[in-house]
């Protein structure tokens, strides 16, 4: 007899085979006419919730957890939205804080198949992409759940990504850097302009520390639509943050007062910086000002107390310390490197790295340079990745050929890392670690190599 799960699990693999064998995250088409179109024809199922939508360079992941778990908290049911995956692409649409089933998503996937041959022959030549399809089986499975209220990451860009077919009462917008400059544009004015298009008539739109001419075009898209806008450092921000076991105690002004001896179980300031803008979305959906007075501290301190972000500086190994972390931009490795300097001081640190082409290669190899001892380029199973040996050519005159050691698989670079933070002259591996970065794709693959889960 058949294993039912098993059954459910097969379907699964030939609809991932299926919707990932169509244009990839990497082959933009800069429209939303698509995607309105399958919406419409769905009944326009992301109108049936409340909506947070959140953009960005850098943060709109473990920002989006960080706005879960606070509304979670509050008691209102939600459906979270975030992009890439780690390791199963279910993880991408999480009701009430757990990912949708397999057989969730496979029923909603044989649900939508007919009107997405129906868009497929109305846009004959360009069929709808992996992306556009799994955003509109999310916004079908939150009505179907139903929930109160989706929190929503734009997958590029704002104005023109598939999710902006949701009005969010609040616009987050974490902090604005290059990235994607092919699509986006090549300074941060026009990259600002593109996720201004987010912040839609009549929202809250919470900013932020934003480069000042990032800043300067968001609140003037902001003042045109008739927007408020609610800024890190003048209305909100991290008044005070301390290094603890496992984490770090903050100190926050929110919108409607402040929120002291936060234990928020994730490293950096960024993550801080996170936190200060998760606070303030969900004080300004909530309506919580300086007339009505702040949320409630405990709610808060228990749901910031409950946040993970799987990949982003996650310990996942001791012995050495292996840390998983997603940084895929300089902007992102320079905040990645300095929470580690911060919350662990290695003695000895070797850097495992495999990066897509597309990226900044260049830049993030020397960020890496001054911070790790030796460095193991390798590469992911991503058709956009770089091969272990064209990121060697990269990193060679960076480091030294005596610094980089080139393996084609994950799991042999892995274990390559890890014999190199032992060779540390003694017997002790205190004080030893390895840092596996470059990707998200890089990231999820180790996480899977390495037993990670949840």
């Amino acid at each position: 007899m058949t294993d039912p799960q098993q059954h459910v699990s097969a379907a699964l693999r030939e609809i991932e085979a299926s919707i990932f064998g169509r244009r990839g995250e990497g082959h933009v088409h800069p429209t939303n006419e698509r995607m309105q179109a399958l919406v419409e024809l769905l009944g326009d199922p992301q109108r049936a919730y409340r909506a947070i939508n959140l953009t960005g360079t850098n943060g709109k992941t473990s920002t989006a957890r960080m706005v879960d778990e606070l509304v979670r908290a509050i008691g209102l049911r939600t459906g979270r939205y975030t992009s890439p995956h780690l390791a199963s692409v279910t993880e991408r649409i999480v009701v009430d804080g757990a990912p949708v089933s397999d057989l969730t998503f496979v029923e909603g996937y044989r649900e939508l198949e007919p009107y997405i041959e129906i868009i497929d022959k109305r846009f004959n030549g360009v069929p709808l992409s992996f992306f556009e399809i799994v955003t509109a089986l999310a916004f079908s499975i939150f009505a179907d759940a139903p929930v109160d209220v989706a929190v929503v990451e734009v997958g590029l860009g704002g104005a023109w990504d598939n999710t902006n077919v949701l009005d969010g009462e609040v616009a987050v917008v974490t902090p604005i850097g290059l990235d994607h400059t092919q699509y986006l544009g090549d300074t941060v004015v026009r990259i600002a302009a593109e996720k201004a298009g987010i912040i839609k008539p009549g929202a809250m739109a919470v900013l932020a520390a934003q480069p000042p001419e990032a800043a300067a075009e968001l609140i003037r898209h902001a003042a045109e639509v008739g927007a408020t806008v609610a800024r890190e450092g003048l209305e909100f921000g991290v008044i005070e943050r301390r290094v603890a076991v496992g984490g770090q105690f903050l100190n926050l002004q929110g919108l409607g007062g402040t929120y002291d001896e936060i234990f928020l179980p994730l490293h950096g300031a960024f993550q801080a910086q996170n936190a200060a803008c998760a606070l303030a979305a969900v004080e300004a959906f909530f309506g919580a000002d300086a007339a009505s007075g702040a949320l409630d501290i405990e709610t808060v301190r228990g749901a910031f107390a409950s946040v993970r972000s799987p990949g982003r500086l996650e310990p996942i190994r001791s012995a050495p310390t292996i840390l998983l972390d997603a940084a895929h931009n300089p902007a992102g490795m320079t905040a990645s490197l300095t929470a580690i300097a911060e919350a662990f001081q290695f003695r000895r640190l070797v850097a495992v790295a495999a990066v897509m082409a597309d990226k900044d290669v260049t830049g993030m190899l020397e960020l890496l340079e001054p911070a790790v001892d030796e460095l193991v380029v390798t590469q992911n199973a991503s058709s956009r990745g770089l091969s272990a040996d064209e990121l060697a050519a990269a990193a060679v005159p960076i480091f030294g050929a005596d610094r980089v050691t080139v393996e084609a698989r994950l799991d042999d670079a892995i274990e390559a890392g890890v014999r190199l933070a032992e060779d540390t002259g003694d017997d002790v591996l205190a004080g030893t670690g390895v840092l596996i970065t470059g990707s998200v794709v890089t990231v999820g693959e180790a996480r899977t190599l390495l037993g990670g889960s949840g």
